[in-house]
């Protein structure tokens, strides 16, 4: 039997402490997310309670809170909006589903070791993504703000319907919602960590709701169903099957990428090293849980870690003991939350949007690079009134398109033919003499660095050069990788020169660049010329030359 020292008990009072404190402040933000995605407050809750305890038992980031995020409850309620219109009844059954493939998604890309990969992407698309998220946010509490129902139709739906909802606007709601909002923004940080903001505004609503006359007809959240959650089974259809494959994978990247850059700022503030695959596995358990118990999908949460690790978290524990104190309003406490004012959590859920939103990146980017202007302009825009699937999408792709052309633009440089200067910074004295006595009818082609596809078009370029040759030596002595669209440009040129009766050698060269470069140009005996290294090409050219003499 363990006996309890005076430490562990310390662990365990500090443990329960920054449970109850991320509790506290995790509540009112389960409550808002469940609401804002369309699904109901318990949906927020089990989420919140589900994905923090799998999440924290199975992950390697001990002191990571983990619940329903803004970006992952904004995700979840386009596919939620979108399923239920194409089918009524079971959309959102098939909501639910969709949550679950996002867990088995990051149960695989864990399992398949690509945590690391993740967090792979342009600064530029990350930020015009979460700023993207963060505007969405804004506009869709808008309608909640004024005291009305939202009209749908997205961003450009609550746009179109501006002059309507200002003409109906209800002021004691839009009041509520306004001191919610003052509270939020101008309680002091330091007080956060006793008493957090959320919980203030939430509280202050309720008694100005009870006391301001007219309060009795204010719009609020209403029963939260009691008990615990009931089993969502996969439900899904053929017309359906494609988008709730896609949706599950983009919504699974989204959550791991959340997730592990939270990660991240918890080892960065707990000088800890987490595990990127066991993260994803742990997140993976959490999510498919989620789903299949009609949680909402969930991820790090930058506001949670931050104030478990400042209350004294010294583990996992903390994060478990969260998730078992928001079971209680599922437990017979829900009578509590009904008369929450829903004017307060559109304030909370604004208000994060606000924060969301990458203020310091967008105030200095333009300073920096143009591209990468374009690129978080366009995918915020494209996120904000087209779909968010396809501005992560768009992003990526042409974040990649761009990435390449400067890597090509900088590996094309090192594609020329040596002569001169060239020569004397590359060569030894040895290969620089050969070089001369070889003469200017012998093309020297030097290739530096990895040879990727889009340094083709320079290979392409030395086509023309090779009607004044008497000879060809390809230098692939500082080439570690050959990739096959260069290697066919390579081919290309070697057809051409032994066309013209032009022998060709192939200096250097690691075994798999010249394994690839044999395998292209073929099998035929005599088809390549390999020597072990430069000064061995150009003496067979030197030689070559002397015969030719002779």
């Amino acid at each position: 039997m363990k006996i309890l020292t005076s430490s562990s008990s310390g662990s365990i009072r500090l443990d329960f402490t920054a449970g109850l404190t991320t509790a506290i402040v995790s509540l009112p933000m389960a409550l808002a997310f469940g609401l804002a995605s369309g699904a109901g407050a318990q949906a927020g809750l089990y989420g919140a309670v589900l994905v923090g305890f799998f999440a924290a038992c199975f992950g390697s980031s001990t002191r990571l809170i983990s619940e329903p995020t803004g970006p992952m409850t904004l995700m979840f309620a386009t596919v939620l909006s979108g399923l239920v219109a194409a089918n009524p009844e079971q959309g959102v059954a098939m909501a639910f589903t969709v949550v679950m493939v996002a867990g088995l998604v990051q149960l695989l890309l864990g399992a398949l070791k690509l945590g690391h990969f993740i967090t792979l992407m342009p600064y530029s698309v990350i930020s015009g993504f979460m700023s993207g998220i963060g505007v969405l946010l804004i506009l869709l509490q808008l309608p909640g703000f004024l005291g009305q129902a939202s009209p749908g139709g997205g961003a450009v739906g609550i746009l179109m319907g501006l002059p309507a909802l200002l003409e109906n606007w209800q002021p004691l709601e839009t009041l509520l919602a306004a001191v919610s909002l003052g509270l939020l923004f101008c309680w002091p940080a330091k007080w956060s960590r006793r008493v957090p903001a959320a919980l203030v505004a939430v509280g202050v609503a309720v008694l100005l709701a009870r006391w301001l006359p007219g309060g009795e007809v204010l719009r609020r959240i209403g029963r939260v169903p009691a008990g615990l959650p009931q089993l969502q089974l996969p439900t899904f259809t053929m017309a359906q099957l494609s988008q709730i494959l896609l949706n599950g994978f983009v919504l699974g990247l989204l959550g791991s990428g959340d997730a592990l850059l939270t990660a991240m700022l918890a080892d960065s503030l707990t000088r800890e090293e987490h595990d990127s695959n066991r993260e994803l596995m742990g997140q993976g358990v959490a999510n498919l849980v989620s789903g299949l118990l009609g949680g909402l999908p969930g991820a790090g949460a930058t506001m949670g870690t931050v104030v478990n690790i400042q209350a004294g978290s010294r583990g996992r524990r903390s994060g478990m003991i969260r998730a078992g104190l928001l079971v209680l309003p599922l437990l017979g406490a829900g009578p509590l939350l009904q008369h929450i004012p829903l004017a307060v959590l559109s304030a909370i859920t604004l208000k994060v949007g606000v924060d969301i939103l990458d203020w310091s990146f967008m105030k200095k980017i333009h300073r920096v690079s143009g591209s990468s202007t374009f690129m978080m302009w366009t995918v915020l825009l494209l996120t904000v009134f087209v779909d968010v699937i396809l501005a992560v999408g768009v992003g990526v792709f042409v974040a990649n398109l761009l990435t390449i052309k400067r890597l090509s633009d900088l590996q094309s440089r090192n594609v020329r033919r040596l002569s001169g200067g060239d020569a004397e910074r590359v060569l030894s004295a040895r290969e620089r003499e050969l070089l001369n006595e070889a003469g200017e009818s012998l093309h020297f082609f030097y290739l530096n660095g990895p040879m990727i596809f889009g340094v083709a078009k320079a290979i392409s370029r030395e086509h023309a050069a090779l009607r004044s040759a008497r000879g060809l030596v390809i230098d692939l002595t500082e080439v570690p990788l050959l990739g096959v669209t260069v290697g066919l440009a390579i081919e290309n040129l070697i057809a051409d020169a032994r066309g013209m009766g032009i022998p060709v050698w192939v200096a250097g060269g690691a075994d798999k660049v010249r394994g690839r470069l044999q395998a292209i140009c073929g099998p035929e005996p005599g088809a390549l010329q390999f020597c072990e290294n430069r000064e061995a090409a150009l003496e067979a050219a030197v030689a070559q030359r002397h015969s030719q003499a002779a």
